[in-house]
């Protein structure tokens, strides 16, 4: 590819790839391996090694083929690590006229960033990047472009099926997809908008863990702590993003969450933030939404119940301030609400009844939770009563 017309006089060397070259046809275009020659203190330099060039091996040598006039293609998928080269290798029009750098900012602001799907490629290579991405303004760029044509496919769809680019956008890491979403939030795209990104990345990135709403998928037991890690964090930044207005996500989509925070032992206020998005709508909770939420994945074993307290405790604390608001008495809730409520925690309560972790302390605590005058009849809480103490025994170690 290269002149073999001339002895070569310098190899650089780019990780474990040595390219055999001529100093006088890199020096006329890169500032940088033109510094290094004068500044070295060898009196004639042979080997140069620049294994920290963005890109690697496979960049460096499109910037020596560019060095030597020799064609080769940019793409959508070398066009970010190409202009972090060039700024490496300081290939800018001080040296040269139409050097590497103008010619790659040519076309990454004439095609790379006219379309919503190539605009993503870029800023997926950029995850590779980083930091040089980011303070060259690349990133930012793609966020912008991509973030605004989602908005307007959202609103005026040029393709079936509609929500076609929330599935692109699941090429990214989590820290590119927050990126695109803060974008798109601070350009007023609507709340179902956001919440169909959300959801489809979700069920894609934790796919082990979070596949369906059924609640019935099994996780892949993974053991290994690297893996989880990398899971939790991105459960926790999706939990960030989750919009704030109430009954924006399907119920059971946010108990998969919560059931996934568990099991992965996220941050506290990742799991408040889940508890509370359900308990404010517990009206709206069946009882296998909150079963969903109770076992582990094999359906098997309980978790801690903490959760399903606490969720059931901040809403029946809503529905005591709501009563003394409105001037009545706060022991006396029974508002239409408590009253679905009380029967959906008494049915849940014969549903877990049966598991032998569950100690009658626990089954009291969650019992006891719900006000007495939510109830106008007993009769399910009796049956979930039954259904435990036959279980456990109870009633032949009272008797006997």
């Amino acid at each position: 590819i290269f002149s073999q017309d001339i002895p070569s006089d310098v190899v650089v060397e780019v990780g474990k790839t040595d390219f055999s070259l001529h100093k006088f046809m890199l020096v006329a275009k890169s500032g940088y391996i033109r510094k290094m020659i004068i500044e070295s203190k060898e009196p004639d330099l042979t080997r140069i090694d620049l294994s920290d060039i963005p890109g690697g091996a496979a960049i460096f040598e499109k910037t020596a083929k560019f060095c030597y006039g020799v064609n080769f293609e940019i793409t959508v998928h070398n066009i970010a690590p190409l202009i972090c080269a060039a700024e490496f290798l300081e290939m800018t029009d001080e040296y040269c006229e139409g050097n590497l750098a103008g010619r790659t900012e040519e076309f990454l602001t004439q095609v790379a960033l006219m379309s919503f799907s190539a605009s993503l490629v870029v800023l997926k290579t950029c995850e590779d990047l980083l930091p040089m991405a980011h303070e060259l303004n690349i990133v930012q760029r793609c966020v912008d472009v991509v973030s605004s044509k989602a908005c307007n496919e959202a609103n005026f769809p040029s393709r079936s099926p509609t929500n076609w680019w929330t599935e692109e956008l699941t090429i990214l890491n989590v820290d590119s997809f927050k990126k695109v979403i803060s974008s798109m939030k601070l350009r007023g795209a609507k709340v179902h908008t956001l919440s169909s990104a959300l959801i489809t990345y979700t069920e894609k990135s934790l796919q082990d863990l979070v596949r369906d709403h059924s609640g019935n998928k099994k996780s892949s037991d993974s053991n290994d702590v690297g893996v989880k890690k990398q899971q939790r964090n991105v459960l926790e930044v999706i939990v960030s993003l989750l919009p704030s207005e109430k009954a924006t996500l399907p119920v059971n989509f946010v108990c998969c969450l919560l059931r996934t925070a568990i099991f992965l032992n996220a941050s506290t206020s990742c799991k408040n933030d889940l508890e509370k998005r359900i308990s404010v709508i517990l009206e709206h909770i069946t009882v296998d939404d909150l079963l969903v939420v109770s076992f582990n994945y094999d359906g098997e074993k309980l978790f801690d119940l903490e959760s399903v307290r606490q969720i059931i405790s901040g809403f029946v604390e809503k529905e005591k301030s709501i009563a003394v608001f409105n001037g009545g008495d706060f022991k006396e809730v029974s508002s239409t609400a408590m009253q679905r409520v009380a029967k959906t925690v008494d049915a849940y309560l014969s549903e877990i009844a049966t598991y032998s972790e569950l100690s009658i302390s626990k089954f009291n605590g969650i019992a006891n939770l719900i006000p007495k005058a939510a109830r106008k009849v007993d009769d399910d809480l009796y049956r979930a009563i039954d259904i435990y103490l036959k279980v456990n025994n109870i009633l032949a170690y009272l008797l006997f």
